[in-house]
């Protein structure tokens, strides 16, 4: 069953819901907010009797977009009360619909944040300007403490970044990029070959558009249903590679500075993720290169990581 992600859950759900949370109610209305096409969020306005008002979200899971083997609510509501509990902005959890029979399908309940993401390519500019608060607050997530038993609700990184070797076949849209067999064959020929590092939290899709801000500050970093957990560099090599898209590879060298200095560690194999990530806009490069000069940044990403990671003789 395909949704559109302007479809609203049901006022009846939607009532429910406010029960559960022990909200006395006088009425409420939902509004549709931009989401991803893997889920359909929306935000409630909420009245109480007492004159009072709330707002909160209900993020919905789309059932054409379920990967096996991973529950996205789970996996979301988990990761949020882990970084709730640490102090990390982020989206208060309120309630888990593990099956579906409250909202209509697997989703999660969470308090409403205001902010609002930096809009690309328009904002460029600040996007860029804020690219030391950015990597301060990604070094903070990937201190976040987490156990074997939290493992079973979250993304093993590691395997889930380098999805296109996983069955040894270079995939046809790899293999239409001109760059792509490049890619394909040296991040199959050294994964996994990296420096130990000790596995940490990830977001796993850290860029503009997951991060809410408020006067420069960060007030939410959202959009938690890839969490994760593996190599640090692979969030850092995914939003470096935003920068140089959005041609700004000056603000991926400070993004890379400010990270290294607040997690107090240097990143190691950097170039290798950096490769990984490159595969992601070579799926639907009409999506990602609005423009001319965004795929020329891409190209300049690919390229400065391959002579990193192959430096001359």
């Amino acid at each position: 069953m395909s949704l559109p992600s302007s479809r609203l859950p049901s006022a009846a759900s939607v009532g429910v819901v406010l029960n559960r949370l022990g909200l006395d109610y006088s009425e409420f209305s939902i509004h549709t907010l931009p989401s991803t096409f893997s889920n359909f969020t929306h935000r409630v306005d909420i009245e109480l009797r007492d004159g009072a008002k709330r707002k909160i979200v209900l993020r919905r899971y789309n059932p054409d977009k379920y990967e096996e083997g991973h529950d996205k609510q789970l996996c979301e509501f988990h990761a949020l009360n882990l970084l709730h509990k640490q102090g990390i902005p982020v989206p208060k959890p309120l309630l888990l619909d593990e099956t579906g029979d409250l909202l209509g399908l697997p989703g999660i309940v969470s308090a409403f944040v205001e902010g609002a993401p930096i809009q690309l390519p328009a904002e460029a500019h600040r996007w860029a300007e804020l690219a030391a608060p950015t990597a301060r607050m990604l070094a903070r997530i990937h201190q976040t403490p987490f156990t074997e038993a939290d493992k079973r609700f979250l993304m093993d990184d590691n395997v889930e970044v380098a999805w296109f070797i996983k069955d040894g076949l270079i995939p046809d849209y790899i293999r239409a990029d001109r760059d792509g067999e490049m890619v394909w064959h040296l991040v199959k020929d050294r994964w996994g070959k990296w420096t130990p590092v000790e596995p940490r939290f990830a977001h796993t899709d850290y860029w503009a558009g997951n991060l809410l801000w408020q006067d420069d500050q960060i007030s939410a970093v959202v959009d938690w249903e890839e969490a994760g957990y593996g190599h640090p560099a692979a969030d850092v090599a995914y939003c470096r590679m935003g920068y140089f898209i959005e041609g700004m590879p000056e603000a991926a060298e400070t993004f890379l500075r400010a990270y290294e200095a607040e997690a107090g560690w240097k990143l190691t194999d950097l170039a290798l993720f950096e490769l990984a990530a490159s595969a992601r806009p070579m799926i639907d490069p009409e999506d990602w290169f609005a423009h001319p000069y965004m795929e020329a940044g891409f190209r300049r990403f690919i390229e400065q990581a391959k002579r990193r990671l192959l430096p001359p003789p």
